[in-house]
């Protein structure tokens, strides 16, 4: 029996094609309305000048103008969700309101409470899998508790996988959308209360739009994924992560990507995809993990949390050259290349003995593509404290690193240019040049090493260890 109207609920998926609730709302045979709220809840925590904004606004702006074309709206409230989306559905005579799940805590409780406002007001909020092909207890081991290494969750998402789980979702938007008995521009930045940041230095296009050309883009370079993927100074990624993110792009549009190319570059990402969906069952089935170490037994490590050295670190400032740059493309940019956070993440937890929460923060407040599940899942590995994490005793070393994944300097010399002049050598590790070039004096024109990474390579190891 269809119902005379519904409202659709944009949250992390905006798009209006291969959208799971979307989808079902069309089929419900009820008229379709459409809105988002900017969450209060949320827009609170966020600084004046936050690129996040910026990117999901302009997704929205394109949003809305699909709708409009297919003859329905993209309505707006601004405000606590848990009191705008009850109130809208009655305002509508709304008997369902229809969302993607979403499996962060905080997400999880508002569900739940909009969820009782619509009961109690003989509603009902109905919720779609679609941000994963994978959700909660789909997949479980042979025991029934969940995955807590990757590999063996890996072979059994694969194992489950069928091409019907990546099929797309989508029903034709005209005729079923409700007509707008108005319609209403977006509030801008400023209006939110918002400065107009910008996305300069951003290799990312926003919007629908943008996620279909980027993934146009990255299908055309998929096959060399592998090879090419941990090296920042090449174009080997896909720069979709935030597009996944915001629901821009389907994770069933990113698999179909990936299972139409049989190489060993699309296997790759596919197997990244996969890691995606690992991080985020291991934060619906142990959601204590966004405020603490999931191995117990690091829980208590006595972190010495030196804020000169965080703040050197977090500005870019630490005489590491690879270090410097990849803190300041994202200082720049909200985007930091995958190889890069993992060698942030283990200098400031293994070189500057800072608890790893101080780091999963700052990424978190500076990140486009910041997603709780990835960051902190990324985070606990390389501080070791997560579940199958680097052990504590494999640290990365930060000059290695920086010879092997950017050997001539090229991404050290765009972000960190006041080393552009030194040879192709010294540019790692400036202190252990036999000569600099005329003028350039370390210390004054470019930080000594504010730690010495042999020194606290033992230290990191006697912390870890509790010695």
């Amino acid at each position: 029996m269809s119902q005379a109207s519904v409202l659709m609920w944009f949250r992390r998926d905006l798009r209006a094609s291969d959208n799971a609730a979307l989808n079902a709302a069309l089929r419900s045979g009820a008229s379709v309305h459409c809105v988002f709220v900017f969450d209060r809840r949320i827009l609170a925590s966020l600084p004046p000048d936050d690129k996040r904004l910026v990117f999901i606004h302009a997704a929205l702006a394109e949003l809305q103008q699909t709708l409009r074309d297919a003859g329905g709206e993209l309505l707006w409230r601004d405000g606590d969700p848990v009191r705008e989306i009850p109130a809208l559905a009655r305002e509508l005579g709304c008997a369902s309101v229809y969302a993607n799940r979403d499996y962060e805590p905080y997400a999880r409780q508002r569900d739940a409470d909009v969820a009782a406002q619509l009961t109690a007001n003989l509603g009902q909020l109905q919720l779609h899998k679609d941000t994963v092909i994978f959700e909660q207890d789909q997949l479980l081991t042979g025991q029934g508790k969940p995955y807590t290494v990757y590999t063996p969750y890996m072979k059994r998402w694969r194992q489950s996988f069928h091409p019907a789980l990546a099929a797309e979702a989508s029903t034709a938007l005209r005729g079923a959308l409700a007509a707008p008995a108005g319609t209403r521009p977006l509030p801008t930045l400023t209006e939110l209360g918002f400065g107009e940041a910008t996305l300069d230095g951003l290799r990312v296009q926003t919007g629908r739009s943008g996620a279909l050309a980027l993934l146009d883009d990255f299908r055309r370079r998929i096959t060399h994924y592998k090879t090419l993927r941990d090296f920042p100074a090449v174009k080997g990624v896909s720069y979709l992560s935030a597009h996944l993110r915001f629901g821009t792009l389907s994770v069933r549009e990113a698999v179909r990507a990936a299972l139409a190319e049989p190489s060993e570059g699309a296997e790759c990402w596919l197997n990244e995809l996969i890691w995606r969906e690992f991080y985020q069952q291991l934060l619906w089935h142990f959601p204590a993990v966004a405020g603490e170490s999931f191995k117990p037994e690091y829980r208590g490590l006595p972190f010495p949390n030196d804020a000169a050295l965080f703040e050197a670190w977090s500005q870019g400032c630490t005489g590491y050259p690879l270090v410097d740059a990849a803190m300041r493309q994202l200082n720049h940019s909200g985007y930091m290349h995958n190889r890069l956070r993992m060698i942030a993440a283990s200098f400031l937890v293994k070189d500057l003995l800072v608890d790893w929460r101080w780091g999963e923060a700052y990424f978190a407040q500076k990140l486009l593509d910041f997603d709780l599940a990835a960051n902190n899942g990324g985070w606990q590995w390389a501080a070791s404290t997560g579940c199958d994490a680097q052990p504590y005793f494999r640290i990365f070393n930060p000059v290695t690193q920086s010879e092997k994944f950017d050997s001539k300097g090229l991404f050290i010399r765009r972000y960190v240019p006041e080393l552009a002049a030194l040879d192709d050598k010294a540019i790692h590790a400036p202190w252990l040049a036999k000569t600099l070039p005329p003028g350039f004096v370390l210390g004054r024109d470019y930080p000594a090493p504010i730690v010495d990474h042999a020194v606290q390579r033992a230290a990191a190891l006697r912390l870890f260890a509790r010695d």
